[in-house]
């Protein structure tokens, strides 16, 4: 008897080619579409794409409404933390609570085994290993799935390339314009600008005071929202002659510390509310801070649910609110989330 798999479909290339591919190795397959954000237009288009893409596939597809969950635990926290003045990743957030949360206790009411997308990544059901496509791997943004739900995943693609993918829709009749549809943007309810759509609900352009390092005021910033940590244009420095640098952002105060960037190196933090997959207090490892940034060799102490990481070289523009994720050469072993620098 054939398995029964669960496949997110998004209305894009790469869902619609792991559904396919799960097919024809057997599985018992059905789509399910989820609406998350409440982008204008945005499901109205996606949602139609999915609809076709799951009647060439020839399975059932469900729909999902789960806008009211996604904005309960990753819109609203997306704009909190920025309006903390710290730096969001919308994207761990959704994969653990809804796409690997939700879609997993949908997947039980229709009796599916298995739980299927077409991320970039791979799983032996005991970690995430990135994928062999390094220029697409998602690892980083899955750190923070459950581990328990590791033994149900199944990622079609973990081991193809992302040309090769497209290649392969584009050489099956009926499936030639999803290889040519654009790439989903990096953060799907975001159009334009971050600072575009938190307007909408926060007072983001509040002008305020630039300072130095000792406190002195030397130029002017349009409002603490507008900045992230390393970011060095749309703030005013008096008399400066060279590059500076957000240092710091002080959201009670509406003020954004700045320097030279030397300033801006780390070499140690701390990381909480942690996801580890194996169960080692202290360890030498690599961790990368920022999606598209290389590991760093680092020595992790954990210790009543905070690690303290110090880094074996200094890294740059290390921002409270990103994610902290520990790889063992291709292997994720876990993360967490930069609460001190």
């Amino acid at each position: 008897m054939s398995k029964k798999v669960l496949v997110g479909m998004s209305g894009g290339v790469d869902s619609t080619v792991s559904a396919l591919l799960l097919k024809r190795d057997g599985y018992e397959v059905e789509g399910l579409y989820m609406k998350l954000h409440s982008k204008p237009n945005y499901h109205e288009i996606h949602l139609e794409r999915a609809k076709k893409a799951a009647a060439f596939v020839g399975m059932k597809l469900h729909v999902l409404d789960l806008q009211e969950t996604f904005n309960e635990k990753v819109f609203q926290p997306f704009i909190d933390t920025y309006a903390k003045g710290e730096t969001p990743n919308p994207c761990a957030l959704c994969n653990r609570n809804l796409k690997f949360g939700e879609m997993v206790k949908f997947a039980d009411s229709v009796g599916a085994d298995y739980v299927a997308t077409g991320h970039y990544i791979k799983t032996d059901g005991e970690y995430f290993y990135q994928a062999d496509d390094d220029t697409k791997d998602q690892s980083y943004f899955l750190f923070y799935v459950k581990k328990e739900i590791l033994p149900r995943l199944i990622f079609p693609l973990g081991e193809r390339k992302k040309s090769d993918i497209k290649e392969f829709a584009a050489s099956i009749k009926g499936l030639e314009s999803f290889a040519s549809q654009g790439e989903s943007s990096e953060i799907c309810f975001v159009e334009t600008t971050y600072t575009d759509l938190l307007k909408d609900y926060v007072e983001v352009d509040q002008p305020g005071d630039v300072i130095d390092g000792e406190g002195n005021v030397v130029g002017e910033h349009k409002g603490y929202m507008h900045y992230t940590i390393g970011k060095r244009k749309g703030f005013s420095v008096r008399g400066a002659h060279e590059p500076h640098y957000v240092l710091s952002i002080d959201a009670k105060n509406n003020q954004i510390t700045v320097g030279k960037k030397e300033e801006l190196a780390c070499s140690n933090l701390v990381i909480d509310n942690l996801n580890m997959f194996n169960d080692k207090q202290e360890f030498d490892t690599s961790v990368k801070l920022r999606y598209r940034t290389k590991a760093v060799a680092c020595h992790v102490k954990i210790d009543n649910g905070r690690a303290v990481i110090s880094l074996k070289e200094s890294v740059f523009g290390v921002a409270i609110g990103q994610a902290a994720v520990f790889y063992d050469d291709d292997k994720l072993i876990g993360g967490g989330w930069i609460c001190e620098v």
